[in-house]
């Protein structure tokens, strides 16, 4: 546990730019890379699953199934090249709303929680969905994507789960380390 919560703040910390929209995409392999070396999803992807872990089930695992869900109706309207302002800033405030959730425990009702996180999807999905049309296999590369982006929330249900156990502090700091970096890449994109 603690050789995870410490890669999991290694990776939190790391400084640099949002690195998943950028080039083309390619296959399967480039979907499940997109979302792992995007720290921008990563922490958005994680935060869903550690505020799973604190609002319990059914929010455990309903919140994780809804984000890819509704990320692949994004990734359809970007497809379709529908316009969605705001994309990266919405990206970037993804993390900074689910890291304070989790750093301040916030209960929300299921349907509040879900809706929120939904419309966080919607604009990571765009995201995934506005590179696809360049993909080598869009196909492959969708479930890419979708797989690593459920991947991520199970991880971030494993650490939730794990540091609940051994107390809420650490947990807490998680979620503050998710929002100084969605907070990072905001800075980044004003």
């Amino acid at each position: 546990m603690r050789r995870t919560t410490a890669l999991t703040l290694a990776l939190l910390l790391l400084p640099g730019a949002a690195l998943a929209h950028t080039g083309t995409a390619g296959g399967l392999i480039s979907g499940l890379s997109h979302p792992i070396l995007g720290l921008d999803h990563v922490v958005a992807m994680v935060a869903v699953g550690l505020w799973g872990s604190i609002l319990g089930r059914p929010a455990l695992w309903a919140l994780p199934v809804a984000f890819p869900l509704v990320m692949a109706f994004g990734g359809v309207l970007g497809i379709a090249g529908v316009p969605l302002p705001g994309v990266e800033t919405a990206i970037a405030l993804s993390g900074v709303a689910l890291g304070l959730l989790v750093a301040f425990a916030v209960r929300l009702p299921l349907a509040a929680a879900g809706a929120l996180v939904a419309a966080f999807a919607l604009f990571h999905g765009h995201a995934h969905g506005a590179e696809l049309p360049a993909a080598a296999n869009p196909l492959a590369y969708a479930a890419g994507f979708v797989i690593a982006t459920g991947f991520l929330h199970l991880a971030g249900i494993a650490v939730g789960e794990a540091t609940l156990r051994r107390g809420r502090p650490l947990l807490r700091a998680l979620g503050a380390a998710i929002a100084l970096t969605g907070g990072a890449f905001l800075a980044g994109i004003a």
